[in-house]
Formats: structure tokens, C-alpha cells, sequence
């Protein structure tokens, strides 16, 4: 038997510029996914989840193979996407128990994918490149569980290092590590709210992005995603512009500026200067790509007042979920406790708080 672990991850700074072709500054986080595996001389998958309980069973001759809604079709749609790319699987029986909060936003689903990945990989004696692996695991996402997520989540569980954020090119899927200190911690507070129309106002987005993108390149004939349009670009056009899809477009095109500053204030070690861009980037989703909440708010309301904490923002698609704090290490302990206490207050809810470092992408463990 062999075992495998894929982290999850929180996005320090750069939201919603993935799927626009930008720059995102994801961690990769001390919560995991863990698979074991051994192999099976049927072509079969076994699966069993110490999370749910529960074991299901898959035929890997079967071509009809779909989702169903279930916690099983993250494992499953990795191994049917592995298998129409051409890479022919052992049979074997996996056992899966996941430490990343689920529904958090902190991306359990890109852990067990990776993880089932690297698994099955193994088992199979394949040889895959890393960048390939994070690509197929993301056409799981989209193919087969049938979410339309970008490629930060599964790149990040895969190729992070402790003590360092990836700035990460979405388009070329270049990168660079970035240098966190060890003086400070991130921490991840879950304002136990999920609003249920996060995922149309999702897609609306990504539409109205896309028809900010059909606009520009009427003028820009290089422009193929917002990444293409510079502020001075949008502002010179902006007359032709619905007022929402400006505002939507403004929102991406400054963010990845601000990523590409923060990348830069996380190499000079200048974290009042990374909090400031962490600051508006959230203020820019509040504001222009409206997809803050009263809880957000209120959550990273609480966090700029508290001493030592150096920025703080939401993280993930929005509309509930978490915020992300860098925070020094010697003011954790007094930051969760006032935070929590605050937002209990005001709200009546109890929050999660995860103190975190960041850690090494997907392994073998032993």
C-alpha cells in the first residue's frame, strides 16, 4: 500500500482573474487530502471515504461512466479523464480521508483530484508532468463534476512549497515562489455563510467579462481576454460600456496589477505594502465586481482594527466563505479570539478560524 497527500490552498491576493487569462497569488495550505492505494488485478476502482463512510465501486472498462452529484465523483471523474487522455489504469482500491473543511472555499475538491491523481498515476506506473496532471485534474473539474474552475487550484496543490505563495501566470502557466516570513501566519476565518446564489452570479461574471473582452476588440485587436487591457485601455473605451461590465472589467484589470505589485512587496519583504493591496483588492470586489457579503465585510472589518494584523481580504468566488489574514505570528492567538468573539456578537454565528502556514505541494508519504 501507498500513500499520497495533496494540500489545499488559499489565494492570498487576485480573485476571479483566473478564468480571464491573469495573475493569482495562491498558498498551499497545511490541511490535506490523503489516499491510499493498492493495486487490484480487476480493472475496477474501489473507493471507500472515512469522511462520508461510504465505499463505492467503478468498472474502468465502463465508457458511460457520469457524475451523480457525490462525493465520489471527484476521484472518479480524475480517473475517467485520465483514461480518455490515453492513460491506461491499474485497478485498485483507494481509501480516502480529507482534512481541508469542505464548502470553506479553501478547495477540497483540487485535494482529492490531485491527490487520486498522483495515486492512480503511481499505481499505474505512468509517467505524467506535472503541469499535465494539474490541466487533466482541472478537466475533471470541468468536464466531468461540471464546474467551470480555473487551473490556480489544482497547480497549487501541486507545486507549492512551505514558506512560499506562487505567483502564477494563468495563460503561459509560468510561475514563481515568493517568499512568506516566518513571522507571520495566515489565518483563514470561515463566516459559516454560503449564499445560494453564488453560483449563478458566478456565471453572470464570467459573461459580462467576456462581454467586456467582445468590446475591447474593437479597438484592440490583440485583446482575447481582459489580462490583454490595460487601465488606461478601459478608461480611453469605457464610453461605449455598459455601467456593470465596466465596473466588472475595472475589477480584473487593476487585480492583476495589484498581483503583480503584491509579487513584487513579498520580494523587499514589505508586508505593509502587501496588506495595502490586499485591502483594495477587497474593496474592489465589494465594489466593482460585487461579490463581497455583509459577513465578508464585517469579518474584515474586525481584522484591520486588530494590532499586527497586516492585510486582510475576502478569498475564493464570494457571496460567504472565508477572508484571509496575514497576521504576525506573536498576535495569532489574540486575533482569533477577538475576531471570534466580534463577529459572534454582531452576527449570532460561531466562526471557523484556521491558523495556517503554508506547505509543500503533492507527495508521496510513505
Amino acid at each position: 500500500m501507498r500513500t499520497f497527500r495533496a494540500p489545499g490552498r488559499v489565494n492570498l491576493i487576485g480573485e476571479h482573474t483566473d478564468y480571464n487569462d491573469g495573475f493569482v497569488m495562491p498558498a498551499a495550505l497545511d490541511f490535506s487530502t490523503w489516499v491510499k492505494i493498492s493495486p487490484l488485478e480487476q480493472r475496477k476502482l474501489q473507493i471507500f471515504s472515512e469522511n462520508f463512510d461510504e465505499e463505492i465501486e467503478v468498472d474502468l472498462n465502463d465508457q458511460n461512466l457520469v457524475a451523480r452529484d457525490h462525493w465520489s465523483d471527484y476521484p472518479v471523474g480524475v480517473a475517467v479523464v485520465l483514461e480518455r487522455a490515453g492513460h491506461r489504469l491499474r485497478g485498485a482500491r483507494m481509501q480516502i480521508r480529507g482534512e481541508v473543511p469542505i464548502g470553506s472555499g479553501l478547495s477540497s475538491s483540487a485535494a482529492i483530484e490531485v491527490a487520486t491523481a498522483c495515486a492512480l498515476v503511481a499505481n499505474s506506473r505512468l509517467k505524467i508532468d506535472s503541469r499535465e496532471l494539474a490541466l487533466l485534474c482541472q478537466r475533471a473539474e470541468n468536464e466531468f463534476v461540471g464546474a467551470r474552475v480555473g487551473i490556480m487550484d489544482q497547480f497549487v496543490s501541486l507545486f507549492g512549497q512551505a514558506h512560499k505563495a506562487l505567483l502564477l501566470d494563468c495563460r503561459s502557466l509560468e510561475f514563481r515562489m515568493l517568499p512568506l516570513p516566518d513571522n507571520v501566519r495566515l489565518i483563514i476565518c470561515n463566516t459559516m455563510v454560503k449564499h445560494a446564489l453564488a453560483s449563478s452570479a458566478y456565471n453572470e461574471r464570467r459573461a459580462q467579462c467576456e462581454a467586456g473582452v467582445e468590446y475591447m476588440a474593437k479597438f484592440l485587436p490583440n485583446v482575447t481576454a481582459l489580462r490583454d487591457v490595460t487601465t488606461e485601455q478601459l478608461e480611453e473605451h469605457a464610453h461605449g460600456l455598459e455601467d456593470v461590465v465596466y465596473r466588472r472589467c475595472r475589477h480584473v484589470i487593476t487585480e492583476n496589477a495589484r498581483v503583480l505589485s503584491a509579487g513584487d512587496a513579498l520580494e523587499r519583504g514589505d508586508l505593509e505594502r502587501f496588506g495595502e493591496l490586499m485591502a483594495a483588492s477587497h474593496r474592489s470586489l465589494r465594489d466593482d465586481y460585487e461579490v463581497s457579503s455583509e459577513e465578508l465585510d464585517l469579518m474584515v472589518e474586525i481584522a484591520q482594527k486588530i494590532e499586527g494584523v497586516y492585510g486582510a481580504r475576502m478569498t475564493g468566488g464570494g457571496f460567504g466563505g472565508c477572508t484571509v489574514n496575514l497576521v504576525a505570528d506573536t498576535h495569532g492567538d489574540g486575533f482569533q479570539k477577538r475576531v471570534s468573539q466580534e463577529y459572534e456578537r454582531t452576527t449570532n454565528r460561531k466562526p471557523e478560524i484556521y491558523i495556517c502556514t503554508a506547505a509543500n505541494g503533492a507527495e508521496e508519504v510513505f
